[in-house]
């Protein structure tokens, strides 16, 4: 049941001028304090506390999953042998573990602005380098599979960033520029298209620009030509709730003599 706000604190008429200036400070404090009092009983302005979320999201974790399968983890104690490397956008919104279902160790996941995979570079981008030898050549994972998704904040950039020369950005636009052949091919098929339709369009092509990317690593192409490793492309549309999968076909030109 709500308060009501006593009435002696909005009664000045009778007051006199010197007693109502001395009383306002007071009676604008007590009516703050209530009005707080009142927003937090229903817990709608309650503010944010971000200790307190991760303390009850673990202890739901542990009663709700670590808890009820004890098998699993004391398997996974003995080391991890993930059959997917999944690369996913680092938007909040996409999480893979979530959308594909997939249980501690079942994945080996990279999360970056856009799902991006850089080509092969012993210098620049040594992080993404590193992870995909790692489960390549040490996780012996059988997929690799890239994840794009609708509304990506990171394509759109992409998109809308000139590539001149000029940086508005510290990092983001020398990041996914990576993904420039697919703003290249969406500009040249869908010059017309509205800029969200575009967008759309980049969002699965950057896939496949990263996939061709995946190319580039020797251990990747040893893989697939040993038939030890696959590639997928998929989109996750959250909008809509759909999601596509599809591959991508690689092959050895025959060898001749001249």
């Amino acid at each position: 049941m709500r308060k009501s706000i006593p009435t002696k604190l909005t009664t000045f008429g009778d007051l006199g001028c010197s007693e109502k200036a001395s009383l306002e400070p007071v009676a604008a404090a007590k009516i703050d304090q209530i009005t707080a009092q009142l927003k937090n009983s229903d817990g709608s302005s309650s503010p944010f506390d971000p200790v307190e979320r991760m303390k009850t999201g673990f202890i739901y974790f542990k009663k709700e999953k670590y808890d009820k399968n004890p098998a699993l983890h004391a398997e996974l104690a003995k080391g991890q042998s993930p059959k997917f490397m999944v690369f996913a956008c680092s938007d909040s919104r996409v999480c893979p573990s979530h959308v594909l279902d997939f249980q501690p160790g079942d994945a080996f996941v990279v999360r970056n602005v856009a799902n991006m995979v850089p080509p092969y570079d012993k210098v620049k981008h040594t992080g993404v380098g590193s992870a995909v030898e790692y489960a390549v050549l040490h996780l012996k994972v059988e997929y690799i599979v890239v994840i794009g998704h609708s509304s990506c904040g990171g394509i759109k950039g992409l998109m809308s960033f000139p590539f001149d020369g000029t940086n508005s950005t510290d990092f983001i636009e020398n990041w996914v520029k990576i993904g420039l052949p697919a703003k290249s091919k969406v500009l040249a098929e869908f010059p017309n298209l509205p800029f969200p339709e575009q967008c759309a369009y980049c969002e699965k092509e950057a896939v496949n620009v990263s996939l061709g990317n995946l190319l580039s690593y020797p251990f990747v192409r040893e893989g697939l030509v040993k038939k030890t490793l696959g590639l997928k492309g998929g989109y996750y549309d959250f909008v809509k709730g759909t999601f596509e999968l599809w591959g991508l076909e690689f092959g050895l030109s025959p060898s001749f003599s001249v």
